[in-house]
């Protein structure tokens, strides 16, 4: 594994381990997830150099951050362990955004219990909350840096402007958004941003929700109850669209006898420095997939012919999961 430096001093590895897939929001949002085999291939992670996991307090609820909190037991060590926060449950389900400072305080404490630390490495504030000003967010944060239950702050699908606003108030190390071949929209003002002020980018969904491995060819081959199948871009007519990228992506994995799933994480690699990708997994047999990427160049040939991939079709959320991005 290789390893990346985000913010100017957290140190983790090129790539991390998304853990969402193990339990999602409410449901295992991608099809059914056994425990035993979730935990193995956190272990499968670590033991392959995998420093960086990345969970958070509504995957499940809760249960997301039991999972990796007992996974992680007796294994902590160097290990960099991101969670967020931003969102009010109520009656084990999420019903709308919160950071007010009493919140962040209860979540913290919260996800320091089901966790089994003592501190969070990367503490991201999940969604913007319109309601309260991003400099009473953050400001409610830092002082849980200063308190030493958290050593890093971090936002998630914040705007440009908003992110200059934060980082005036406290250092931001990371943002994590969406980012992927099919998901280019960050290039024009968010990750310019990031790069201007020092701050890594932590592409989620790197893999297109495994729509850029190129293992599903129709909306058939999702299970019943799959998140993906109210995902736009997996709509029928935007799926067929959509499979032209695909297509791509498996023309340069065929020219270098590789996965398209590794195709798509080197691509992002190859953004800079400063991206590190957290692909999601549940089994150790993608998650080794996956991670073989670190080790994966890319040519300039295989670059021009990705960036010139079709456009994707269809928006990345419904309505009202898109009104809560780009704050």
């Amino acid at each position: 594994m290789k390893y990346r430096t985000l913010g100017g001093s957290l140190d983790v590895s090129a790539l991390g381990l998304g853990c969402m897939p193990m339990a999602g929001v409410g449901t295992n949002m991608y099809g059914e997830a056994n425990e035993n085999e979730s935990i193995a291939t956190i272990h499968r992670a670590i033991d392959l150099g995998v420093t960086f996991f990345d969970t958070a307090e509504v995957y499940g609820p809760y249960s997301n951050e039991k999972l990796l909190g007992r996974a992680i037991r007796g294994r902590r060590g160097d290990l960099v362990i991101a969670t967020k926060f931003g969102f009010r449950i109520e009656d084990g389900r999420m019903t709308g955004v919160d950071s007010s400072p009493a919140n962040i305080r209860r979540a913290c404490e919260g996800s320091l219990r089901r966790l089994g630390i003592d501190v969070i490495d990367l503490y991201y504030q999940h969604r913007v909350d319109p309601a309260v000003p991003i400099e009473e967010t953050v400001g409610a944060m830092a002082e849980l840096v200063k308190e030493g239950k958290v050593r890093h702050l971090g936002l998630s699908e914040a705007a440009a402007a908003t992110i200059r606003r934060a980082h005036a108030v406290h250092p931001i190390a990371a943002l994590q958004s969406e980012y992927s071949l099919w998901e280019r929209d960050v290039e024009a003002e968010i990750l310019p941003a990031c790069r201007e002020l020092g701050i890594g980018f932590v592409p989620y969904s790197p893999l297109g929700r495994g729509f850029l491995t190129g293992q599903i060819r129709s909306r058939s081959d999702l299970p019943e109850g799959d998140y993906r199948l109210r995902d736009p871009r997996y709509d029928e007519g935007n799926f067929e669209k959509n499979l032209e990228i695909v297509d791509v992506v498996r023309r340069v994995a065929e020219r270098h006898g590789i996965s398209g799933a590794q195709v798509a994480l080197a691509w992002l690699l190859a953004r800079g420095p400063d991206v590190v990708p957290i692909p999601g997994s549940k089994r150790r047999e993608t998650l080794e997939d996956s991670m073989a990427a670190a080790d994966v160049a890319l040519s300039a040939e295989d670059m021009a012919e990705l960036d010139a991939a079709a456009p994707v079709a269809g928006p990345r959320y419904q309505d009202a999961a898109m009104a809560m991005v780009r704050l």
